[in-house]
């Protein structure tokens, strides 16, 4: 299920399947400009880096972005009809990717409003369900999860830490877990191994971040 994947850096993911899709590009080491599809989950910077999609977009990549992105996205040159902008709790279908978003916000701090509708994505590619949970804590919404894979942040301050993301997991119970958002912004190298070893035993956990 993880094949052709990688935690490119933070919460900077790339799918390598029958498309090539990015969540969150941030600290690219060259230009790729490949993509599909590039989901943002919203608009912090080391979420949504217009330097960073600047080197993995092409002439017919789709943006997935919540609407408050949809300006900043025109006035970077990128073609309307090439923006898809979603709001949480709805189902979408993009080049025959079928995803929901999930909402994702804060619930016990203040950096990730509700209010700002910004998103997880719950994305089925192959047959398989994928999580990508964007900045969030444990919520009413995420704890409903069905999915094969999570990826969840792990490094805490701005999201849950990695004994919350445990337990969102826990509860959840996907097949495999990988912790993301942590050991260089915000959190340590470390927290990746803690939050594995919090796993209940039918979870498998896969640090990418290396």
């Amino acid at each position: 299920m993880l094949k052709g994947i990688d935690v490119l850096c933070h919460s900077s993911i790339r799918f390598n399947k029958n498309l090539i899709i990015y969540f969150d590009p941030f600290k690219m080491n060259k230009n790729y400009n490949d993509a599909d599809i590039i989901f943002i989950t919203h608009n912090h910077y080391d979420h949504y880096s217009k330097e960073d999609i600047d080197k993995v977009i092409k002439e017919d990549t789709i943006m997935v972005v919540p609407e408050d992105l949809f300006t900043l996205l025109l006035e970077s040159g990128i073609k309307r009809e090439n923006i898809i902008c979603v709001k949480p709790n709805e189902s979408y279908n993009v080049k025959d990717i079928s995803f929901q978003t999930i909402p994702a916000y804060n619930t016990n701090k203040t950096f990730h409003p509700k209010e700002n509708n910004w998103t997880g994505y719950l994305v089925n590619i192959e047959g398989t369900t994928y999580y990508i949970a964007g900045d969030t804590d444990i919520t009413e919404e995420n704890r409903r999860v069905k999915c094969d894979v999570a990826f969840v942040p792990v490094g805490g301050i701005y999201t849950m830490d990695y004994r919350e993301a445990a337990t969102l997991v826990n509860e959840i119970k996907p097949k495999i877990a990988v912790p993301i958002h942590y050991g260089t912004i915000t959190g340590t190298k470390e927290d990746g191994i803690k939050f594995s070893s919090l796993l209940n035993d039918d979870i498998d956990c896969e640090i990418l971040i290396k």
